[in-house]
């Protein structure tokens, strides 16, 4: 499958991971949706990224403090805090740069096994992917299945993705997150778990935003005044 060997981050897939879709029938015989999309919302990936959250709990935290520290490495070198590296600043403390990169090569080693495990669930899922489209095509009579960032505009009743989830859901309704001995995955495996992985990266980053937009709100409104009741 060709179409998973494509990264695609945009900003329809990340509220298609936060947001469920309107179910309703595709529009004379055209229909939208991606595979990145059914994946994230399925069930059974989001039992196995619960999984493997417990199950590497200690290397996550760990993981949460080194990008903490390389955040602070690179603050320091960012000498003009204009939010930038400029080649200058990188030269002025080639001490620091080591550093990050030694960190880079560390927060790489530690998070193998945990996108080995995701990458190994999402690859089941992409398994049994053909088939489940395969059934809601010929359910819903569809025609023609694009990917959403394909076109500029359509009604919601274009996007299938529900329908999709459903199917996956039914026919895949847990995966394993245990790799086999000595297990490769495929490169398009791979390319899944990179788009999943920033798609939930997003949704993270909207809801922290909003959240902080939120708590700023309160406190101006707490302190406006009373309106009178009459005069």
């Amino acid at each position: 499958m060709k179409i998973f060997a494509k990264t695609i981050v945009a900003a329809s897939l990340a509220s298609v991971a936060a947001i469920a879709t309107p179910a309703a029938a595709q529009v004379a015989g055209i229909a939208t949706s991606s595979p990145e999309a059914v994946i994230v919302r399925s069930q059974a990936r989001i039992n196995a990224y619960q999984q493997i959250d417990q199950q590497f709990a200690s290397q996550i935290t760990q993981l949460r403090t080194m990008r903490q520290e390389m955040q602070t490495l690179q603050q320091s070198l960012d000498t003009d805090s204009n939010g930038q590296i400029s080649q200058a600043e990188a030269q002025a403390n080639q001490s620091v740069v080591q550093q990050l990169q030694q960190k880079e090569q560390q927060l790489q080693q530690a998070s193998q096994p945990i996108v080995l495990a995701q990458t190994y669930a999402i690859e089941q899922l992409i398994n049994d992917y053909q088939n489940v489209q395969q059934q809601v095509v010929q359910q819903k009579k569809i025609q023609l299945l694009l990917n959403p960032d394909a076109i500029q505009w359509a009604p919601d009743a274009v996007n299938v993705t529900d329908d999709l989830v459903a199917a996956l859901n039914q026919r895949v309704p847990s995966v394993q997150t245990t790799p086999p001995a000595g297990w490769r995955p495929r490169q398009e495996s791979l390319a899944t778990q990179q788009t999943v992985s920033q798609v939930l990266l997003n949704v993270a980053q909207q809801q922290a935003a909003q959240q902080q937009q939120q708590a700023g709100q309160q406190p101006a409104q707490q302190q406006q005044p009373a309106q009178p009741s009459g005069r």
